[in-house]
Formats: structure tokens, sequence, C-alpha cells
């Protein structure tokens, strides 16, 4: 697991997490993944694609998931 992914769901956070943080995140888990901090030239594309897929596929989580004792976002 990469230790600099935060929780990004309350309680961990008070409020909804912001688009920064998500690509902050998405970012965080390519680099892991892919073993590149900063990709090649010839990878920097499918890299950034991955990075932005991630970070879709996380704001679609974020958004679905139902916290217990957490007022529904409205």
């Amino acid at each position: 697991m990469c230790r600099s992914i935060k929780t990004l769901r309350p309680p961990a956070i008070p409020e909804k997490a912001t688009e920064e943080e998500i690509r902050a995140a998405a970012l965080q888990y390519v680099r892991k993944v892919s073993g590149f901090r900063a990709p090649a030239a010839h990878n920097q594309e499918v890299f950034e694609e991955a990075v932005e897929a991630v970070a879709r596929a996380t704001a679609d989580l974020l958004g679905g998931l139902q916290v217990r004792g957490v007022p529904a976002a409205g």
C-alpha cells in the first residue's frame, strides 16, 4: 500500500474530497504500480491516462459510498 495515499472519505476527512486530493492519490497509486516517479517521454501519455482513469474511478467510488454515521451529502 502506498503510505502517502490518505483516506479520502469521512470521517477521515471532514468534507468531500477535492479533485486535487483525488488526483494526488491517483498519481501516487500510478507511481507505485508503474515504479516510475516521473515517466520517460515515451511513457508520459499512457502514465497520464492512467492517472486520469484512476482519478475518475476514485471519484466514482467516493461518490457512491455510504458511510454509517455520516450524513449524506446533499
